[in-house]
């Protein structure tokens, strides 16, 4: 009988260690532990696109679902939201979180940009600043081509003056308007600010004879009329994007930081600017653009 006592004892103390071990087991395994990943993006139609490639492509790393905020607005609500934690990631240009988010005068040179945006970043909000994606997202100027200018410098002779259309984004910014108006450029009406697919329509028409628009924008590569005059003065920085991604985001999961790296150099202004287009005037779902470009760049 005694033995029979010290044997119960024996086998309960091992069977309860045993019970522990497997339920914390069972927790860490546990996809609720997770600190949960939203991807944000700028309100036009690039940016939201590269979001929801994010989105698909972390989806598949991580098998679990993502989140999407894919319309925050410009970067100071973008940067915001990625500051307070609303999402954990978003695409953003180098020369962008110099000018807007840490007003100061973007450095021409992008390596240059590059390395002082992510070392800022990680300083005053713990983000982190990825490698580049591979697309300059640079303003541009846009005019039609039976106009004789090919440089911004020449269209300062333009008779009458230009019929411009800016979004409001680029009005606002140091970098934008201010930037553009070291040329002097004389003009025929009141500057209009809208948006950019009623910008380009504007042109189409004849309304407007000059958009300033960025290199990422879909309808302008469907235009051959259109041209691009040339910054000859290089008063525009250049606008790498990278993915903002916040450093607590990273900490709690590996598998972020490799999977977004898979993505650096998978872009260009022209794929970036052919898959807007899908969405802009073909009328196709984000989503079945972004799961077609994954396909075909292999990351599916």
């Amino acid at each position: 009988m005694l033995n029979r006592v010290k044997m119960r004892k024996y086998s309960l103390r091992w069977r309860f260690p045993s019970v522990a071990l497997g339920m914390l087991a069972l927790l860490a395994g546990c996809g609720g532990s997770k600190k949960p990943v939203v991807v944000g993006a700028k309100s036009n139609t690039a940016q939201s696109l590269l979001g929801e490639i994010v989105a698909q492509h972390l989806e598949h790393r991580l098998g679990r679902k993502v989140g999407r905020n894919l319309s925050l607005g410009g970067t100071a609500l973008a940067y915001q939201s990625l500051t307070n934690g609303e999402v954990g990631i978003y695409p953003e240009e180098t020369a962008t979180i110099q000018a807007v988010i840490l007003k100061e005068p973007p450095n021409p040179d992008p390596a240059s940009s590059l390395e002082r945006g992510r070392n800022e970043m990680r300083r005053v909000a713990q983000i982190e600043v990825l490698d580049p994606l591979g697309v300059d997202d640079v303003w541009r100027i846009i005019v039609k081509k039976d106009q004789t200018f090919e440089t911004l410098s020449e269209a300062q002779d333009a008779k009458p003056g230009w019929k411009l259309g800016v979004t409001r984004d680029f009005n606002e910014r140091l970098d934008g308007l201010a930037a553009l108006n070291q040329y002097r450029l004389p003009m025929g009406a009141v500057q209009r600010v809208s948006d950019a697919a009623t910008l380009y329509a504007a042109l189409e028409s004849g309304e407007l004879t000059m958009v300033a628009g960025s290199a990422t924008d879909g309808p302008p590569s469907r235009h051959s009329d259109w041209k691009v005059l040339r910054d000859d003065k290089k008063v525009f920085a250049s606008y790498q994007t990278c993915l903002m991604v916040r450093t607590d985001l990273i900490l709690g999961d590996a598998r972020i930081r490799p999977a977004l790296a898979e993505l650096s150099a998978k872009f260009t202004n022209e794929s970036l600017s052919a898959l807007a287009v899908q969405v802009d005037i073909d009328h196709r779902k984000p989503a079945d653009v972004a799961a077609e470009f994954l396909t075909q760049a292999g990351l599916k």
